[in-house]
């Protein structure tokens, strides 16, 4: 089970010294109080997760005890302990609000047994606030590349997963770093546990510290009640350190102790606490840069390139472009709550859109699609439906468009353009017209029938040489 910060409560020495061993010795942080009042000082701290506390002790009894953690909204479950066995104490111990209650001796199989269970509980709490607040839903959605790169980033991803070595994923703003982080953790023994994703640049500095070790109760000032911090709520799971380049140099030393020593000291605790935790961090800028500019901790930048795996622009991959525009089409219509029919892409879409740089990458790629959907009529995007800057550089760059003599009434424009983006798609598919149906989003049938109406058409096109190319089977 995950590691738990404990306080044995017990007026008597031996009993304390025994218990603590017992739990030291299955991993877990233990502290000790002598008497109520001084385990109430230390609770008040907030941090501990569970008390184990004898019920009858000299001055504040383990109950009474109980009842003022419970109204100072100290959140931290308690494990009553009696030699003397009674059934009203044991509901009296409940009602105050403990989570279990035991008998002297006890027993240590039992004893690590019922911790199990209270700390197990208080896990799916805290997990469930962290989902709550994260919104932290895994997409079973999985796009398959195209490209070798993205395959061998795959690869690599598979490979890496499987074992804890920290990881540090780059590549330009909106490659979908966070899409191998995650597949990285889905693919990882620790697949079951929390995936808890951080943008380092989004967080005030002054409170970086905080959000990620979490801090003690009264730890200054605003600080009302305990936070456990990010990394505790990925205790058995993985953090996404994304922007890891934005994290001050001040918390980079912090961050070198976590990875080196495995363990977190919450802002305004003296104890430490370990952690189990598989880092992955990601960012869009250059880090052995940052170093020799001093902006980036030189041991902290080893450390986070074990290993090493790089994510390529769009424009790099131009290969998964077309599967990738239809995943995403089919992905958002169902997002949107569309119930209209099936969107389809007008034929010269597509091509814009794989021909464009796409210096926003599969982000800038997604915003595009969801606004041609905001704006497509009776199930079809055309041209029109996409946003001027993505038009304008078509119309300058690409050869279908640029290189014809569009004169002549609006259908001959039409068919002109027609017949020169069905012979570049069968010249650019390898004269395989199946390929170039699927890719201009029409049936196979469909385009034979266009060839055969282009073929009837005089005067021929100027690109003959073209024409003779894909007549060839």
């Amino acid at each position: 089970m995950t590691a738990l910060q404990l306080l044995v409560v017990d007026d008597e020495p031996a009993i304390r010294q025994v218990v603590s061993a017992t739990l030291r010795k299955a991993g877990h942080s233990v502290e000790q109080a002598a008497d109520g009042e001084a385990a109430m000082a230390r609770l008040a701290q907030g941090d501990i997760d569970i008390v184990l506390c004898d019920i009858k002790m000299p001055g504040l009894s383990g109950i009474e005890l109980l009842r003022q953690v419970r109204a100072s909204g100290i959140d931290t479950a308690f494990i009553m302990m009696t030699a003397f066995a009674s059934v009203d104490t044991a509901i009296e111990a409940i009602k105050a609000g403990a989570a279990d209650y035991m008998i002297k001796p006890l027993n240590n199989d039992e004893l690590l047994h019922r911790l199990t269970k209270v700390g197990d509980l208080r896990g799916l709490r805290a997990e469930n606030r962290v989902l709550r607040r994260l919104v932290l839903a895994v997409n079973s959605e999985v796009f398959g590349f195209n490209s070798p790169a993205m395959r061998e980033m795959e690869h690599m991803a598979a490979k890496v997963a499987r074992t804890n070595s920290t990881v540090l994923i780059t590549g330009e703003s909106g490659t979908g770093k966070g899409v191998v982080a995650r597949l990285i953790h889905q693919q990882s023994p620790r697949a079951d546990g929390p995936f808890i994703p951080v943008n380092c640049g989004a967080i005030p500095e002054n409170l970086v510290e905080s959000e990620f070790f979490g801090h003690t109760k009264g730890a200054f000032t605003g600080a009302d009640k305990v936070r456990k911090g990010l990394f505790l709520e990925a205790d058995g799971g993985t953090i996404f350190l994304d922007e890891i380049g934005e994290l001050p140099l001040g918390l980079q030393v912090k961050l070198l102790h976590v990875i080196e020593q495995r363990e977190v000291r919450a802002v305004g605790s003296e104890q430490s606490r370990p952690v189990d935790v598989r880092i992955v961090a990601a960012t869009n800028r250059d880090l052995s840069e940052m170093v020799s500019q001093g902006k980036f901790r030189e041991d902290l930048f080893f450390r986070l390139t074990v290993f090493h795996i790089h994510v390529p622009p769009l424009r790099d991959r131009r290969q998964d472009l077309s599967a990738l525009i239809r995943f995403l089409l089919q992905r958002n219509t169902r997002r949107m709550g569309s119930n209209g029919p099936k969107v389809t892409l007008d034929p010269g879409v597509e091509e814009i859109l794989v021909n464009y740089d796409w210096p926003g990458n599969v982000r800038e790629l997604e915003n595009v699609i969801d606004r041609a959907l905001i704006l497509a009529d009776s199930g079809r995007i055309t041209i029109a439906d996409l946003p001027p800057q993505i038009t304008k550089v078509s119309n300058q760059s690409s050869p279908a468009v640029h290189d014809l003599q569009l004169s002549g009434t609006l259908r001959e424009q039409v068919r002109k353009f027609e017949a020169a983006l069905i012979y570049k798609t069968i010249e650019e598919s390898d004269g395989d017209r199946r390929i170039a149906a699927q890719k201009l989003n029409i049936g196979l049938s469909s385009l034979y029938r266009k060839l055969e109406e282009l073929d009837e058409q005089a005067p021929q096109p100027e690109d003959s040489h073209s024409r003779d190319e894909v007549r060839q089977e």
